[in-house]
C-alpha cells in the first residue's frame, strides 16, 4: 500500500490544483486549449531532459518504499511524468494567479480609471 503513496499524493495534488484552477478560472477553465498546449509542451520538454540525463548516465532512479516501482523505461519511474505534469500545471496556475493579483492591485491603486481626465 505504501508503494502507491507518492503517486497518490501527486494525483491528489493535481486534483487540488484543478479545484483552485476551476474556482478562480485561471488556466484550463479560462483557456483550455492554450493551457493544454502549455502543460503538454512543458511536460514533454522536461521529460526529454530527463531522458537525455538518463541516457548520459546522469540521472538514476532512487529506491523508495513510497513509489510504485513501475518503470516506463530504464531509470524512469511512472511517477516522473506525473510529477512533471504537476510541476508544469502548478507553475501555470501560480503565474496566472500572481498575474491576476498584480492586475487587481494595479486597478485598485488607480481609483479614477487610470488618471485620465476628459
Amino acid at each position: 500500500m505504501t508503494g502507491l503513496l507518492y503517486l497518490g499524493a501527486l494525483l491528489v495534488s493535481i486534483g487540488a490544483m484543478a479545484l483552485l484552477d476551476a474556482r478562480f478560472r485561471l488556466a484550463f477553465w479560462r483557456s483550455p486549449g492554450a493551457s493544454t498546449a502549455a502543460v503538454v509542451a512543458g511536460t514533454a520538454t522536461l521529460l526529454a531532459c530527463d531522458l537525455a540525463g538518463i541516457g548520459l548516465g546522469v540521472f538514476f532512479r532512487g529506491e523508495s518504499v513510497y513509489a510504485t516501482g513501475v518503470l516506463l523505461a530504464p531509470e524512469l519511474p511512472v511517477e516522473e511524468p506525473v510529477f512533471l505534469l504537476f510541476l508544469c500545471y502548478l507553475t501555470l496556475v501560480a503565474v496566472l494567479g500572481a498575474e491576476r493579483i498584480l492586475e487587481r492591485r494595479a486597478d485598485a491603486a488607480v481609483p479614477d480609471g487610470g488618471g485620465r481626465h476628459p
